[in-house]
């Protein structure tokens, strides 16, 4: 079952930005954990800074993947169009969050992408991921709307 975890701007900088909301692992060292973790599923991972690259990404897997994981960093506060990119796809999204946004400046408090995820899950640090992939993994591709 693959699945793409698919992360948005500077969470290439995990590890150094910030560790005091985003800890100081990096997330390459966190996927390999992943992948470790989850054996049944074949993760990938891509990051981009871009919003046109993050939903060229989508669209590019969004009809044959199983699942993705999306932090789509600031961008879920604001993009208009990620959101119709994740409405258009038939793959199920998760939108993850490291830090708690409700815990944070309001303007984060709304996501634009939420209403087209099939969940959304905050705050628990990197292990968000690992909730998310848990979803995917505990819910066979037939009861998430696909056919093997």
């Amino acid at each position: 079952m693959k699945i793409l975890i698919l992360n948005g701007p500077n969470l290439n900088l995990l590890g150094v930005r910030e560790k005091a909301v985003y800890g100081s692992r990096s997330f390459e060292d966190y996927f390999d954990e992943l992948k470790e973790a989850f054996p049944g599923l074949e993760l990938t991972y891509f990051q981009s800074n871009t919003e046109g690259t993050l939903i060229d990404k989508l669209h590019e897997v969004g009809f044959s993947y199983k699942g993705i994981v999306l932090n789509a960093g600031a961008y879920t506060h604001t993009s208009v169009a990620l959101s119709d990119a994740i409405k258009a796809i038939d793959t199920p999204v998760i939108e993850v969050h490291i830090s708690n946004v409700y815990k944070r400046e309001a303007f984060r408090h709304k996501s634009m992408l939420a209403p087209y995820c099939d969940g959304v899950i905050v705050g628990f640090g990197l292990e968000s991921y690992r909730l998310a992939l848990q979803y995917f993994e505990r819910l066979k591709p037939k009861q998430i709307g696909f056919n093997m």
